[in-house]
């Protein structure tokens, strides 16, 4: 297996640049360069010479022998001065050696896995950790990096396993006597604790997964009701363009933002309203669909003459805002948030009426949860075999039996204990190279 290296910190230039190195020519890279072998995860400053005797730089390395290192094989890390060339050179120096090469994107984290350093719950809530903006992202992904996740799903995936030891006791030595009869009454009554118990962590993962991902929040209207002004207001730059002509916004543009510490999928629609021009009838219908997948809907109107809309249906909670309120003329009671985004008169209250929506529509990230689909596509099968099992009474034995292996087979493929391998590439490739 070749030996792999990369760039594992940040953009350059920067004033310190680390380089990770794993596979079997690490210790030979080491000795080569720096001149000696550091004694184990000690760092050790000292001048890294390339193979021809160039000079290369001062630089603080550290050794990590198998099995005790990130990804079980044998590696280091070099820790260097941040400018372009320097890492250039010192890139081009780690390639001369044979069966070395750069890594891939997270093929550190994939040796990791097939070195069992870590399971893909574990790898999944790295990626998810590194990737993290805001205090709630980053509480829901140590849940998946320090194991807690693959802990109780592999308590429930032994639960399993024990249920249909159990019944299929029953079933091949219902003769012997130290063999009760009933046992499967109580391991029936067992399994459909277990199915609720899975079925309450899916809904409760479901609900926040919108930390992860970002509360979406659409703002719609009639054209010109201000709905670009407000996007750009709360992104701080302007990201949609602002003009007096209806229908300047022809697509749906979205911005990720914090407010008040949660993730928000912030996106601007189309103007709606009835038009021949097919480029703004493609806007309006992206924009109902905007409307219909939302957590809230921003359902926009101009104060000063405000026009009547009809949304489609959706599950969203719709608040109706008042913009313009510096152009309004008599009562404007009917509006329950209004506010001008011009002068920034009663904005400030809007913000806060959005940080407190995001508090109350997210779940607090206490109890042990996940926000990664493919783990809650297989939990629902895991549920649906059980459920199959338990409710069944009628079937063969042995054919409920097999409903609670493919149960626990779906469990094992979370934590990548049965096989996974039609997937790893999907979920490695979505590292960053380096890690």
């Amino acid at each position: 297996m070749d030996t792999i290296f990369a760039l594992s910190s940040g953009k350059l230039p920067s004033g310190v640049a680390v380089i990770r190195v794993s596979g079997k020519m690490t210790k030979s890279i080491v000795q080569t360069l720096l001149g000696k072998i550091p004694a184990p995860r000690v760092m050790s400053y000292g001048k890294l010479v390339a193979q021809d005797g160039d000079f290369v730089d001062s630089a603080l390395t550290v050794f990590f022998p198998s099995p005790h290192s990130f990804t079980g094989e044998d590696c280091a890390e070099f820790h260097l001065h941040g400018g372009k060339a320097v890492i250039d050179r010192f890139l081009n120096e780690l390639a001369k050696f044979d069966s070395c090469r750069l890594a891939e994107p997270g093929e550190f984290s994939r040796r990791a896995f097939f070195n069992g350093k870590l399971d893909l719950t574990e790898a999944e809530g790295l990626a998810d950790l590194i990737e993290a903006e805001t205090e709630s992202q980053r509480r829901l992904a140590i849940m998946g990096a320090s194991g807690e996740l693959a802990t109780l799903y592999r308590q429930w995936r032994s639960d399993l396993i024990k249920a249909r030891a159990m019944i299929e006791a029953e079933l091949d030595f219902s003769d012997e006597e130290d063999v009760p009869g009933s046992v499967s009454d109580i391991v029936w009554d067992h399994l459909q604790n277990l199915s609720r118990s899975i079925s309450d962590f899916i809904i409760k993962s479901e609900r926040v997964a919108s930390m992860r991902d970002g509360i979406k929040i659409v703002i719609a209207g009639a054209p010109n009701a201000g709905k670009s002004s407000i996007i750009n207001k709360l992104a701080g730059f302007n990201l949609a363009i602002v003009t007096d002509e209806a229908g300047t916004t022809r697509d749906a543009l979205e911005t990720r933002i914090v407010i008040d510490g949660y993730p928000v999928l912030m996106t601007d629609t189309a103007g709606l309203r009835e038009t021949d021009n097919k480029v703004e009838k493609l806007g309006i219908e992206v924009a109902y669909d905007r409307v219909k997948d939302a957590d809230l809907v921003l359902l926009v109107d101009d104060l000063a003459h405000p026009v009547p809309i009809e949304l489609p249906e959706t599950d969203a909670e719709i608040w109706h805002i008042g913009n313009k309120s510096d152009l309004a003329n008599g009562s404007i009671r009917q509006w329950p948030i209004q506010f001008s985004t011009r002068t920034g008169e009663g904005f400030d209250a809007f913000v806060k009426a959005i940080a407190s929506f995001c508090s109350k529509f997210s779940y607090d990230v206490g109890e042990v949860v996940t926000a990664r689909k493919r783990q809650l596509a297989l939990l629902k099968i895991a549920v649906s075999e059980i459920d199959n099992a338990v409710q069944h009474s009628n079937r063969d034995l042995s054919l409920r039996a097999e409903h609670l292996r493919l149960a626990a087979d779906s469990l094992g493929r979370i934590t990548g204990d049965i096989d996974v391998e039609d997937i790893l590439d999907v979920i490695f490739s979505q590292f960053c190279i380096g890690k």
